[in-house]
């Protein structure tokens, strides 16, 4: 059933103008005159107490009034037991608006609904996005809305905080250095309210205190209604970084430590044994996130990891009751999804987290027989990422079709349990954090034809209908440029090399692989980009002005200033690199301060982030060589999919296995060719293969495996540019002829294929 959410904005003079026989009737909860009343349970929980009070600055925000309380009130709550977990439906009764909620979430998220309705953004707060004043709220007198997650636990994992988020708590609480305090908590956690999330993995790193040591953090976690876990390498909630001390308790080792790494783990256990509202993280890593301090052999790894999780669930059964009943996760990541596969016994009832390779690209998902597990399956997503080939630790570019089309695959193959995605900071992660919480809340709220309608509507409701309009083509053509490079891998650079030929194990920028020609072509786009928003600007209510800039002008015009800084001469790199110094100033300094130290234009200090430029490739061209995009097609078999806003062609396409695209091509010059074929570089969905074939003519198809090890040199070089190629030579007759791809296997995205003339028959 379709459902329409309309919130008609008119004076009262026009309502009454207005005839039955075209205007549904209309049930007016704000009348310009009084105050919005509503009605609460007097016994309700926390986390509903939060959001309306949230709900009711946002209510004083649009009608310049604070709600008050009534017993005839307009906007009734009301708990049922009728909805799935986390749900509410929003309704009129006798002219007054129903919210019910399944729980307190389901309330809290419901009065949030409300808000949205009032036109009020999720990013009200974080995004500086000041709602519209208005002086009547209305909704249609059938109006009803009934939503519940598709995923059960939503939200996000603090990660490399070191650069943004913790130098910015540091002076927004006015606390000890290095600390994220309850106060920057709660307005995280309130931005999770908004955005239907329930779920945190809290900050880690080295420097920032440890959650369970914060005052006052997990009291402000329930009173929001978040659920704390922590991450991969975070076993039982313990922090290790800033919980396990070496000298008072010996190594992180369970071979020869064991005794105390239990009565450590222990000790978190007795401590929140009372509370509610926790994910239980199990299995070991070492205290750095690197592999288990004491095993050597895969074969003495499985074992001790297996030791390991049986007797997390003794602790657990001790501590805090039946193990089954709790609820638990385990993430085979990087070494750990080896020893999965050897034969690692994980309780059924434990849920499984895949995990994307760093860059987006989910490396596993569960097989038939995992995807029957009680625990189900989850997702662990980067949005940002510190490691190699290279940090993104700056801006957040990750393309919307690829989170997508990503999401939907696990989705799809049931993981539906647990979905974190990784921020260095909520407020730079912005429309793609959005984007991920959205899927997770409802995956059929976006398909591969509606993603762009995503992105256009989520900047109408920031920046208003016609600048929304205005500037959906503008960061559509954004993310194509990103998704051809990211700013942070402009340099071509590498992190984590041998230190003893690299400085600080980091490549210096020498030379870049882009012709002359080609540079002109990306810098002039992005000069034409800035024009485009420059324009757009008188476009944006005065009141929004910040928020504009840290979502789209600071991104745009920063990312275009790396380009020229590393593709320009040397006049235009320096005026570049002054340039990001200067847009990142003013981020730091806009709303009276508000968000000082909160941008960082050089995360670690990376070659890429100095003031100096590359040299181009001495190539002056690239003659004869013809571009197509796979959506170009002359003919296609059922079960593809165009996927919006993926892919340097940003409409890559995806195959079931034994899918075809078939071109049909001209050649002019008969001679020998190279056939370059571009595709999305992602990983088998279990341990198979990853194949297509390719065919010309009449000729025997070419078998092409995509699948590369973790961390080779192609897999770096692959999610670096964001395409992965394969390439053969083939002779050619002038004429016409047709080209088939063929997918082998699931998984397989074609986003683009060159033809070049390498020599030619006079």
């Amino acid at each position: 059933m379709k459902i329409e959410l309309t919130i008609v904005i008119l004076t009262l003079a026009s309502l009454f103008n207005e005839t039955e026989a075209t205007t549904p009737q209309k049930v007016v909860w704000f009348d310009g005159q009084s105050p919005v009343t509503y009605q609460i349970p007097r016994k309700t929980e926390a986390v509903v107490t939060t959001a309306l009070e949230m709900w009711k600055d946002d209510m004083r925000q649009v009608t310049g009034m604070t709600p008050v309380a009534s017993t005839e009130a307009s906007v009734r709550v009301v708990q049922t037991s009728t909805l799935p977990a986390d749900g509410f439906r929003i309704y009129t009764k006798r002219g007054k608006i129903i919210v019910e909620g399944s729980n307190g979430r389901g309330m809290a998220y419901g009065l949030l609904e409300l808000s949205r309705l009032a036109g009020v953004s999720p990013w009200v707060w974080w995004g500086d996005v000041i709602p519209e004043k208005k002086t009547i709220l209305m909704i249609d007198e059938d109006f009803v809305s009934e939503q519940h997650p598709s995923v059960t636990y939503r939200g996000i994992f603090l990660n490399d905080e070191d650069w943004s988020l913790r130098p910015w708590s540091n002076y927004f609480e006015r606390g000890a250095k290095g600390q994220i305090g309850s106060k920057t908590y709660r307005k995280i956690f309130e931005l999770l309210l908004r955005l239907r999330g329930n779920t945190i993995w809290p900050a880690m790193h080295e420097g920032t205190m440890a959650f369970f040591q914060t005052p006052d953090a997990k009291k402000t976690a329930d009173s929001c209604g978040i659920i704390i876990g922590t991450s991969h390498c975070e076993p039982l909630l313990r922090n290790n970084v800033g919980e396990w001390n070496v000298e008072q308790r010996g190594h992180f080792n369970y071979k020869t430590n064991r005794e105390a790494v239990q009565q450590y783990w222990a000790e978190r256990l007795q401590e929140i044994r009372t509370s509610k509202d926790n994910i239980f993280t199990i299995g070991m890593r070492g205290i750095h996130d690197g592999a288990m301090e004491g095993y050597i052999t895969e074969q003495e790894k499985l074992a001790g990891l297996q030791q390991v999780i049986d007797d997390q669930q003794e602790l657990i059964r001790k501590y805090i009751g039946d193990p089954e009943k709790q609820i638990q996760m385990f993430v085979p990541y990087k070494e750990v999804l080896q020893l999965y596969e050897g034969g690692l016994r994980v309780p059924d009832y434990v849920t499984l987290m895949w995990c994307d390779d760093n860059y987006g690209y989910i490396t596993r998902l569960p097989n038939v027989q995992e995807q029957q597990r009680t625990g189900g399956g989850g997702v662990y997503y980067h949005l940002s990422y510190w490691g190699r080939p290279h940090d993104y630790l700056w801006l957040t570019t990750t393309q919307p079709g690829l989170i997508y089309n990503e999401l939907r695959e696990a989705y799809d193959h049931h993981c539906r349990r647990l979905w974190i995605a990784n921020v260095h900071d909520p407020k730079v992660a912005g429309y793609d954090l959005e984007l991920f919480l959205d899927l997770a809340w409802n995956i059929e709220s976006i398909n591969d034809e509606t993603l762009n309608d995503h992105l256009q509507n989520w900047l109408c409701r920031q920046f208003g209908q016609e600048a929304g309009k205005r500037l959906f083509p503008s960061m559509y053509e954004y993310y194509r440029l990103c998704g051809e490079r990211r700013p942070e891998f402009m340099g071509w650079t590498q992190v984590e090399l041998d230190k003893k030929h690299y400085h600080r194990g980091l490549s210096s920028v020498t030379q870049v692989p882009l012709t002359t020609i080609e540079a002109a072509n990306r810098l002039s786009a992005f000069e034409h980009l800035k024009a485009e928003i420059s324009a757009t600007c008188c476009y944006v209510r005065p009141e929004l002005a910040d928020a504009f800039f840290a979502a789209i002008e600071y991104p745009i015009f920063a990312t275009a200033a790396m380009n020229a800084k590393i593709l320009g001469d040397s006049a235009q790199s320096h005026h570049a690199y002054e340039e990001i110094q200067s847009l990142t100033k003013r981020y730091n300094e806009m709303n009276g301060g508000k968000w000082c130290y909160l941008m960082n234009a050089a995360p670690r200090l990376l070659p890429v982030f100095e003031d100096v430029y590359a040299t181009l490739s001495k190539s002056q061209g690239k003659d004869s060589e013809s571009l197509v995009n796979a959506a170009d097609y002359t003919n296609a078999s059922d079960g593809v999919r165009i996927i919006q806003m993926l892919g340097h062609s940003m409409n890559a396409v995806a195959l079931p296995k034994d899918g075809t695209l078939t071109y049909h091509f001209e050649i002019e010059q008969a001679g020998e060719y190279n056939l370059q074929f571009a595709l999305i570089p992602t990983h088998p969905a279990d341990n198979g293969d990853l194949c297509f074939n390719v065919s010309i003519d009449d000729q025997a198809p070419v078998i092409f495996n995509m699948k590369e090890p973790f961390r080779s040199e192609r897999w770096k070089e692959n999610v670096l540019r964001q395409q992965a190629h394969r390439d053969i030579r083939v002779q050619l007759e002038t004429g016409s002829h047709t080209l088939t791809i063929r997918a082998l296997d699931n998984r397989i995205v074609v986003d683009q294929w060159k033809i070049k003339l390498l020599t030619n028959r006079k």
